[in-house]
């Protein structure tokens, strides 16, 4: 895939401004699609959707790779339908900043979850004398996933968050008559877990087409990995490596010291059985870009070097650092992929330790790799990451979800960084250098890159506080969010536009 030249804004919607603690696919976001249209852009790149559980790690904790989170569905919208009445909700009190605000999932969860509630029931009073033809095809239509996603939220609540491999073993084992029993016994739970992701899917729906009527494509991301407790592994166990006696994962997911942590990532995550995959003609891999291409128009794919080979952790260990790479059939899987698919467009998550052999995959396919200008100034002039080293056929990044804010990088870089980047701009030293995050915009839009993608907290100027992600950590990641809308003024708008024009995006 080629891209043309322009740029666009990453943002997840949890961090667009709601009442309600957590941002959604309400008002909040049209008015940002607004605000890039507006600023010249013509994308839009986000995170996973899935339903995420412990830490909230859209990545590495999701309950599902084909589900759409139902915290981010929007309860005025559902107030439009006459499923709830705007007198009835209540703003949840939130603390902080409006540029540093922060999601309390722990306050969040009941909070939004109790109306919800309240509008499945009056949605099944809806349908009890009919039914409603939106929601039967709705089933339908995503039943090759949605059915067993369904009847593993309701058995997961039915066992109180416990893992799927410590249920009863027929039900762990997905024995036919257990399965049947429960699809039976859980019926009205498996109903409302349907009624969530129908209102999630078609909020979504509706508002991609508006961001597309406006030539607003929208990025989505595929995590490389799911997690252990999701309806993936527990419906699909032949796919992952799994200890066949305890069920749990027999090798874990992660990678080895890196730029981001020195004793490595442990994401904890089962890998794949690759060669049962190859079986199948990688039937659940092919699935899944086919459910992502449903409700994005590109996908990033994280962890891309995963593909070529992946570095493989022994269970019981604590760190990334006790592990191995183990080849992986990329280049097969990719051309089968295509062949299911037709065109991919994709971009690849070219990052961490990356061998010719990745690069090697990566180009056979013509997708586009990523280029962080965060990483670009500790080296020489031969660093991948400086902008003279860049190909076309590439995105640029100021930084990442995983990176700190550019403001916030900037107060932490050593003397040695700040002096490359005033020598590498032209400043005699780096006390000359004002607004760095501009600095760097600026360097990303003004590059060869066809695509320059800008996190919004870097727009905003913002330091430390609003990093959404620090991979060498776990816990308290994902939260951050922003609660006034004027943020997104028509002076930023504007100084956005004019870069753009400037630099024919």
């Amino acid at each position: 895939m080629t891209l043309q030249r322009s740029s666009g804004i990453l943002l997840h919607p949890t961090c667009l401004p709601s009442e309600f603690g957590i941002g959604d696919l309400g008002q909040a976001a049209y008015n940002f699609v607004d605000f890039l249209v507006k600023s010249g852009q013509k994308f839009w790149q986000v995170l996973p959707l899935g339903p995420t559980g412990y830490e909230h790690s859209p990545y590495t904790m999701n309950y599902s790779a084909f589900a759409g989170n139902p915290l981010m569905i929007s309860l005025e919208k559902l107030v439009d339908e006459g499923l709830l009445k705007s007198e009835e909700l209540k703003p949840l009190e939130t603390s902080g900043e409006s540029a540093y605000n922060r999601v309390d999932f722990d306050a969040v969860i009941p909070h939004k979850y109790e109306y919800l509630k309240l509008a499945f029931e009056r949605f099944r009073l809806t349908i009890k004398d009919r039914s409603n033809p939106d929601l039967e095809k709705f089933c339908q239509e995503q039943a090759w996933w949605l059915d067993d996603y369904v009847l593993f939220m309701s058995l997961l609540e039915v066992h109180n968050g416990q893992a799927w491999n410590y249920w009863n073993k027929a039900i762990a084992r997905r024995e036919p008559q257990a399965i049947k029993e429960q699809r039976e016994v859980l019926k009205d739970l498996i109903l409302y877990h349907q009624f969530l992701q129908f209102k999630f899917f078609e909020q979504w729906k509706a508002l991609r087409n508006y961001a597309n009527e406006k030539n607003i494509q929208i990025i989505g991301d595929v995590s490389i990995y799911v997690c252990h407790n999701s309806a993936d592994v527990w419906a699909s166990q032949e796919n992952f490596a799994l200890d066949p006696e305890t069920l749990e994962a027999a090798w874990m997911a992660g990678v080895p010291p890196d730029y981001f942590s020195e004793t490595g990532q442990l994401w904890g995550n089962p890998v794949y059985n690759w060669e049962h995959l190859q079986t199948t003609n990688y039937a659940w891999w092919i699935d899944r870009f086919k459910a992502t291409l449903q409700y994005v128009d590109i996908v990033r794919i994280d962890h891309f070097r995963g593909f070529e080979a992946f570095w493989r952790i022994p269970a019981g260990e604590t760190t990334g650092m006790k592990g191995e790479w183990i080849k992986a059939p990329g280049e097969d899987f990719f051309r089968k992929l295509g062949e299911g698919l037709g065109n991919l467009p994709v971009l690849a998550e070219d990052l961490g330790i990356i061998t010719p052999e990745v690069e090697e995959l990566r180009d056979r396919f013509n997708f586009p790799g990523m280029r962080i200008l965060m990483f670009a100034f500790g080296d020489d002039s031969k660093n991948p990451y400086l902008p003279h080293n860049y190909i076309p056929n590439c995105v640029v990044y100021p930084g990442t979800h995983d990176n700190d804010t550019i403001i916030g990088w900037w107060e932490k870089a050593s003397e040695k960084e700040k002096r490359s980047i005033a020598e590498y701009l032209g400043y005699s030293q780096p006390q000359e250098i004002n607004q760095i995050n501009w600095v760097f915009i600026r360097m990303a839009l003004s590059s060869v890159a066809n695509l320059a993608i800008i996190a919004l907290q870097d727009a905003l100027g913002l330091d430390n506080r609003a990093r959404m992600n620090d991979p060498s950590v776990n816990a308290g990641n994902w939260r951050w969010r922003f609660t006034d809308s004027d943020l997104l003024s028509q002076e930023l708008s504007d100084k956005l536009l004019k870069m753009n024009q400037v630099y024919n995006r």
